[in-house]
């Protein structure tokens, strides 16, 4: 089958920067003012160090690990390119979630290899496809390769099947938890420290899972590039981080993504993430309560994000969604992520709710007249 959203994104367009940005999942509490300050304090005047040593020292400390299992990259979509590229040796095939971001499905095409997603129409389970296992004629050749987003996005909730899943894996297969919006979960599972998903994962899939990490949108700074991998220690992975690094350009991660990533995980600013946790989850209440009394339909959502299906005929979404955008309003059409009729809604401040409110009520009002 065909996976959508491969080309889209939200944020910033052709018409510039919304006024009201609600197709983007950045951290609406921020910047973060400690990060922001360092970065503006910075000098880039010289190389960082090219094997970013002590910044993976920091990085494998946060997360319990050897710094041999960091690989540091300039983004997350960078570092998904890299890893598929780094797979192709052992692969056989890629596997997504039914809705994702598309740079998963684009690293696949740039490799001339199929993406197909693991989970079903019901996504409480696998997919008959994924569950039967590579074919026959794959299979000497190697594994697949899983991505899983942790929370889903642009749904916003935590895949459902993920025991099922464990279950169909092969010992060749490469699973990867891409958790952007880890540090952004408002439900009760969110803690302190290094965001690992390794308590509330099945074991099969905790052991083995390779762990990508982009903290710019918790930050809210994603105009600041810079994202890593945290290596699982098993056997069958024991040269991927030199499969890596042998495919990495030269200092992939700037002063300025490098200076992000050392604030990333020291007290202060993981206290003002924790805060800025609580102030999302009041404006997120606000938000859905909103749109529910305005006939949205909602997906459950754990993320500072959700998925709705606003009161408009599919045929006229498209036209609706452009006329919030010429008053200065961005919604993240879901089209892209093969649920057309639906849209992912970043929360934000009350300030921007009550522009949408506005612009929202305005046009249903024009529409039923």
């Amino acid at each position: 089958m065909e996976i959508c959203g491969a080309y889209n994104h939200g944020g910033p367009d052709a018409d510039g920067v919304p006024l009201h940005d609600f197709s983007t999942n950045a951290n609406a509490a921020g910047p973060c003012p400690a990060v922001l300050q360092r970065l503006q304090q910075l000098v880039p005047d010289t190389y960082p160090d090219p094997a970013y040593a002590s910044l993976r020292a920091q990085l494998a400390r946060w997360h319990d690990v050897t710094p041999a299992r960091v690989v540091m990259g300039a983004s997350a979509s960078e570092l998904i390119m890299r890893l598929t590229a780094a797979a192709l040796p052992d692969l056989a095939s890629v596997w997504v979630p039914r809705h994702a971001y598309g740079d998963y499905r684009r690293a696949a095409d740039a490799w001339g290899l199929m993406a197909e997603a693991w989970e079903a129409e019901d996504r409480r389970h696998v997919s008959q496809a994924f569950a039967a296992g590579p074919p026959s004629r794959l299979s000497e050749r190697g594994g697949r390769l899983v991505w899983i987003t942790w929370p889903a996005s642009p749904q916003g909730d935590m895949p459902p099947a993920l025991a099922g899943l464990a279950k169909a894996l092969t010992p060749k297969d490469m699973v990867v938890l891409d958790m952007a919006y880890a540090p952004l979960r408002l439900d009760a599972h969110v803690r302190s420290g290094a965001p690992d998903g390794g308590k509330v994962l099945p074991e099969a899939l905790a052991a083995r899972a390779c762990r990508l990490f982009s903290p710019n949108k918790a930050l809210g700074l994603t105009g600041v590039r810079g994202a890593y991998l945290v290596l699982p220690e098993t056997p069958a992975l024991a040269d991927l981080s030199a499969r890596l690094l042998r495919l990495a350009p030269s200092w992939p991660l700037g002063m300025h993504g490098q200076a992000m990533l050392e604030a990333w995980t020291t007290p202060g600013v993981q206290q003002w993430l924790a805060q800025s946790r609580e102030t999302l989850q009041g404006w997120k209440a606000t938000l859905e309560s909103g749109l529910l009394q305005r006939g949205w339909q909602l997906m459950p959502s754990v993320a500072s994000f959700c998925c709705a299906r606003p009161p408009v005929p599919l045929a006229e979404l498209p036209a609706w969604l452009a006329g919030l955008r010429t008053q200065g309003i961005k919604l993240r059409d879901a089209t892209s992520f093969g649920l057309p009729g639906w849209v992912r809604l970043g929360v934000r401040a009350p300030a921007s709710q009550q522009a949408l409110w506005q612009a929202v009520d305005s046009t249903t009002n024009l529409r039923t007249s």
